[in-house]
């Protein structure tokens, strides 16, 4: 496909004729049109499949339940295209190493096992027992446990999770590195230190009562499209919507809704934001505790007064500890350090306080914005923190709402997908299975890269995902899977960790959520748990391109089988029956309960959430105030440094993660590229460049270590001073591995300190 590049400024709202248009263009390039449409009209439906993107709950009321981006991603699946033993015989990975990300995933379905030959630089086919051999060889060559690490992406079932973490665990290893450790590791752990629960408070229906919303660090038009019909309808009804995002985001300011005839034949689009603040990256725990002061401040007027003040003092006395220590932290942030932290002004956030203040039912959301900083953790417990002082949770319309990325990453951690697994969990599995668990934590992604590049790592498998292109400092994290003795990807479709190989290296090819699995005992189902707690059933219904494509749930029973055999567990019974599967889940996961008879549930079953009924699993067993300072710089290791920009890492939208779908980005008006750096109009000029002129950025550390990429287009827009925007994963070989949340191990791809500068000309073109 040619793309003729272009900056063209988008009017329209999101949604609308171009999200209609996009979704038809991308349903007819699959070459499957009339097969996704069927699937179309089954995505989140009950007795359908859940849609293999987004992790946002299922909405019940609506004609279709999908998004253009969801679209995307069916239809990127049901491909007709297949990449086959003659494609790989046809092109040596050396060269599929020079395409782009783009380019590799539009190849098509990967259709049969293949086994890296390096004296011929290609992939060449193996059979299935001689790969599961090949791997159970390489496993038990190991000198421990712990020189494996198994890798899991969001998209894996519960089934898949729950049976890959049993066999590490079984096997010895607490070795779970996960993209939630490079996502939501924040939310999980700072809600938790808070309520008790690493999950939000709320439900779907909770938007349909709330008196106003505070979005942070979100683009939901990009990343979560189906979230723009909540706050659609939220804001038709009145409630306000309040926006904290250091870009202007078209999705955040008017969304037309493609099944909305009205706004579909008429110029109308419904307004989304009625508040829309720009903080700084790394702001928003700065903005909001600069909310809190002035809400504070309006408190203890009307305490002096002889009113009952603002906050809940009966929720807070009843449900709380902490808040004094918290209040005087509040006390000692100057004003000063609030605004120049968030970029904000005083105005603004009193504005901002002001509108929460008079809002009965508030829910506060977030997604990576947020979570991507070193001190995200403390912004999580303090967005927390102002939602305890006036008692929005444990009420409808009210609470805390994570919202997670790519579908079943919540699923994945209730599964056991976890290097530091609850004693809980242990002790259930341990009973239940009768054996010994490995109690002492795993590695974290960044942890489990470090270590493959200490050489530690015998084997890494890859239950999905693409570790490659999503982990931080690309170069490094490159030799660290060479470092490998073996590499193993379970996979759709060819991307970039492939092709980056251990010294032997395995593809093997898997099925996609949008098709039949087929075993022994007849057509299986999956489950996978969306942001609300809410657990799904999710059934393929299109024929599998290859036969010799099998489902993650079979490939995992197959190692399984190879390296531990049939004891304890029959691993291959298992892959012919997943409600056998779920019968174990049941007898160990709190929750699961009768687990096969809920799965029949329309809509399915929540799994429930005790902070939502005020009750919590925290030390004190009452909510806990986090009582953190702002930090005193984003990046304490420049020793003083000023840093002339701060960059964040983000997705375009034709993307999903690494997945690059096309090489547009319609809302922000980029056309047929991917290498620009999104500035500050008034940076541009005091820089003394142009809008269209190339750069390369680098960053700013303290390691010795040269982080650079090249060829950028400087491109103006919407954004404070001082911050910088551009996609991944081509900035992500400027995010140090060591840069990483306190507390999380997450890397701070949305904080990362750089200088720009004029993209040297060639040799031959200087001027001596």
């Amino acid at each position: 496909m040619k793309f003729k590049p272009s900056i063209k400024p988008y009017t329209g709202a999101a949604g609308g004729w171009g999200s209609l248009e996009a979704t038809t263009r991308y349903v007819l390039d699959s070459k499957q049109a009339l097969k996704n449409l069927r699937n179309l009209m089954r995505v989140n439906k009950v007795r359908g499949f859940d849609c293999p993107g987004c992790a946002w709950g299922d909405d019940n009321h609506s004609t279709f339940s999908f998004c253009e981006n969801g679209a995307k991603a069916v239809s990127w699946e049901a491909t007709r295209n297949a990449v086959t033993a003659e494609f790989f015989a046809t092109h040596s990975v050396s060269m599929l190493l020079q395409q782009s990300d783009y380019f590799l995933e539009y190849q098509g379905r990967l259709t049969q096992p293949m086994r890296y030959d390096a004296s011929s630089d290609r992939y060449q086919p193996i059979s299935w027992p001689d790969a599961l051999a090949l791997i159970a060889q390489h496993i038990k060559r190991m000198d421990n446990p712990n020189q494996i690490e198994l890798y899991t992406s969001g998209r894996a079932s519960n089934e898949a999770s729950y049976l890959y973490q049993l066999f590490g665990r079984m096997l010895g290893t607490s070795n779970f590195p996960d993209c939630s450790n490079m996502c939501h590791e924040a939310s999980g752990i700072g809600l938790k230190q808070s309520i008790g629960v690493g999950k939000g408070t709320i439900r779907m229906d909770d938007f349909e009562r709330a008196d106003a919303i505070f979005v942070f660090g979100q683009n939901p038009g990009t990343n979560h499209p189906r979230m723009l019909h909540s706050l659609k309808h939220a804001a038709h009804r009145g409630a306000r919507i309040v926006s904290f995002n250091t870009l202007r985001e078209r999705g955040l300011e008017r969304f037309a809704d493609p099944q909305n005839p009205i706004q579909m034949l008429t110029p109308t689009s419904s307004p989304i934001s009625s508040a829309y603040y720009q903080p700084n990256l790394g702001g928003d725990m700065a903005a909001v505790r600069g909310m809190v002061k002035a809400l504070l401040e309006t408190h203890r007027q009307q305490l002096a007064a002889g009113q009952t003040g603002l906050f809940d003092l009966r929720f807070i006395e009843q449900h709380c500890v902490g808040v004094d220590a918290y209040l005087a932290q509040v006390d000692a942030t100057s004003w000063a350090k609030i605004t120049q932290q968030s970029g904000l002004s005083e105005t603004q956030l009193r504005e901002a306080a002001e509108i929460y203040r008079s809002a009965p039912r508030v829910i506060c959301t977030w997604a990576m914005g947020v979570t991507q900083h070193k001190h995200s953790v403390a912004t999580v417990r303090e967005i927390t923190n102002l939602q305890l002082l006036f008692g929005q949770l444990g009420k409808p319309g009210a609470g805390l709402c994570p919202v997670r990325g790519h579908s079943n990453v919540q699923g994945n951690r209730t599964m056991g997908i976890d290097e530091k697994a609850p004693t809980a969990l242990l002790d259930s599995l341990a009973k239940h299975f009768n054996f010994s668990p490995r109690r002492e934590p795993g590695h974290n992604t960044v942890e489990a890269i470090e270590a493959m590049l200490r050489g530690e790592v015998k084997v890494l498998i890859a239950l999905g995902g693409n570790l490659a292109a999503a982990a931080p400092d690309s170069e490094r994290t490159a030799q660290a899977l060479r470092n490998c003795g073996l590499t193993v990807h379970i996979s759709t479709k060819l991307n970039r960790s492939h092709l980056i190989t251990g010294k032997d290296a395995l593809i093997l090819p898997t099925l996609g959520r949008t098709e039949q699995d087929m075993q022994a005992s007849g057509a299986q189902f999956i489950t996978v748990e969306d942001s609300f707690s809410m657990v799904h059933a999710s059934e393929g219904i299109g024929k599998p391109l290859s036969d010799s494509q099998r489902s993650e749930t079979a490939i995992v029973c197959g190692i399984a089988d190879a390296v531990l055999g049939n004891q304890p567990l029959n691993w291959l019974e298992l892959a012919d029956d997943y409600s056998l599967i779920r019968d174990h889940i049941a007898a160990t996961i709190a929750g699961f309960d009768d687990f096969n008879q809920r799965c029949e549930l329309p809509g399915g079953f929540y799994l429930g959430n005790a902070a939502a009924e005020l009750r919590f699993a925290t030390p004190s067993g009452k909510a806990e105030f986090g009582a953190a300072a702002l930090p005193d710089s984003l990046f304490p290791q420049l020793s003083g440094q000023t840093a002339p920009f701060t960059l964040q890492t983000l997705r375009s939208h034709d993307q999903y993660n690494t997945t690059i779908y096309g090489l547009d980005d319609r809302y922000r008006g980029v056309y047929g590229q991917r290498e620009v750096l999104f500035i500050n109009p008034d940076d541009l000029a005091a820089l003394g460049m142009q809008d269209g002129e190339r750069v390369e950025i680098e960053t700013l550390w303290n390691d010795g270590v040269t982080r650079k990429v090249s060829g950028f287009k400087l491109v103006s827009y919407a954004i404070p001073r001082g911050n910088l925007a551009a996609y991944y994963p081509e900035t992500n070989p400027l995010v140090p591995l060591a840069s990483f949340g306190d507390g999380t191990g997450t890397p701070t791809s949305k904080s990362i300190p750089v200088a720009i500068r004029r993209k040297p000309a060639p040799a031959s073109l200087r001027i001596a």
